[in-house]
């Protein structure tokens, strides 16, 4: 069984005993129901890990010893992906399924055919339900840097994204070249994934994408849910960057 992964900013610090209390502190002694004994490590999210044995633990809280300290290199490449708003909750599945695999950055993005809107009260809303569950995926699947939840982009953000990446690939259906063939950069930079929404990417959005550097790429022969498209397309350019 592996080690449970809890967040704690004095993960990064000097002392030699943590309490781990508020809602992480919580989860680890009344639902995990971690005992004295017991190893965890504590991250800050930012890279720095403390590795722990529990010396005490309360009904909302723990007490424990640091064993050693140690910090993890953010990846390289950095992997973006650019996800069309989906409907209902398969957007929180699309980032926990993202976070798990290893997805660094994940950008909401308002694109022209998506069935839901984020305005007002309930963009804010949605958008700390993602950030929730890539805070609790990252967990889950022992990651010691947190992906980033950025706020919801604009077609023309997404572009300012493209054009700075070392490479920018958008999915597409008819696109004539798969994306486990296309050439990865050999410059440093981050590697940006665009997925449509249901009813796909319009024709207006494939050229402003292309304006600013985007190539369009076959994830495969079927096709896919804009809910899994984004985990697919990581998966095969992680594995193909050597992060994997």
């Amino acid at each position: 069984m592996s080690v449970p992964v809890f967040l704690s900013d004095a993960a990064g610090q000097a002392a030699d005993t943590i309490v781990l209390d508020g809602p992480e502190g919580r989860h680890a002694a009344a639902v995990r129901r971690l005992r004295p004994g017991e190893r965890i490590d504590l991250t800050d999210g930012a890279g720095r890990v403390a590795e722990c044995t529990i010396t005490a633990a309360g009904r909302d809280s723990l007490t424990a010893e640091v064993l050693r300290r140690f910090e993890v290199p953010p990846p390289r490449p950095r992997l973006v992906v650019v996800q069309g708003l989906p409907k209902g909750d398969r957007g929180e599945l699309a980032v926990e399924m993202m976070t798990e695999a290893g997805v660094d950055v994940i950008v909401p993005w308002a694109a022209s055919r998506c069935v839901t809107q984020w305005k007002g009260d309930r963009a804010a809303k949605a958008l700390a339900r993602w950030r929730g569950t890539a805070r609790e995926a990252a967990k889950q699947a022992r990651r010691f840097h947190l992906p980033v939840v950025t706020e919801q982009a604009t077609t023309t953000a997404v572009g300012s994204l493209v054009s700075a990446a070392a490479l920018a690939v958008v999915l597409h259906e008819e696109a004539a070249e798969p994306l486990s063939r296309l050439p990865l950069p050999e410059e440093p930079g981050d590697i940006v994934v665009i997925v449509g929404p249901e009813g796909g990417v319009t024709d207006e959005e494939i050229a402003t994408l292309r304006a600013a550097g985007a190539t369009p790429a076959l994830l495969g022969p079927t096709v896919l849910r804009t809910s899994t498209a984004g985990v697919a397309a990581a998966a095969v350019l992680l594995s193909r960057c050597g992060r994997w």
